[in-house]
């Protein structure tokens, strides 16, 4: 059994501060959601599915996974998010049985404008989430090294 290093009172702390920075964000997020009008979790569906990697398709299913909902949690997530115009259903033009999810023109605004938030407000709290992700991870890299 291979033996645990000790924490020390400043990993405690910092670790304590990325909590506190996460959900301080995850506040951020969900208050910017609702004076937008939406649900925090139809903002995140929408983020997930933009953000989707080039190989992956806007399967419910897939948003599922990247929501971390069950299958039927992410249904109901869907279908209320179409009722607001946000999301469309589309068949895959290649395989008529896969239905894909797409952005509306409405929906892809409201993202626009919530992520041009989000950004802001990462890149005044960055630093300091990034010192303290340091003091947990190791030290700072230098410029071009790899961590291995």
């Amino acid at each position: 059994m291979p033996k645990v290093s000790p924490i020390a009172a400043s990993e405690y702390r910092a670790l304590a501060e990325v909590r506190y920075i996460v959900r301080r964000f995850l506040g951020f997020s969900a208050e910017a959601a609702r004076a937008a009008k939406i649900e925090p979790q139809q903002h995140q569906l929408l983020l997930a599915i933009k953000g989707l990697p080039a190989d992956m398709r806007p399967t419910i299913g897939v948003a599922a996974e990247r929501l971390q909902l069950q299958h039927n949690s992410a249904v109901e997530l869907v279908k209320r998010t179409i009722e607001h115009g946000l999301l469309e259903r589309r068949a895959n033009k290649n395989d008529h049985r896969e239905v894909l999810l797409q952005i509306t023109p409405s929906g892809e605004r409201l993202l626009r404008r919530l992520s041009l938030a989000h950004r802001k407000e990462l890149r005044s709290v960055g630093p300091v989430l990034l010192q303290a992700l340091e003091q947990i991870v190791g030290q700072p890299r230098l410029k071009g090294e790899s961590r291995r």
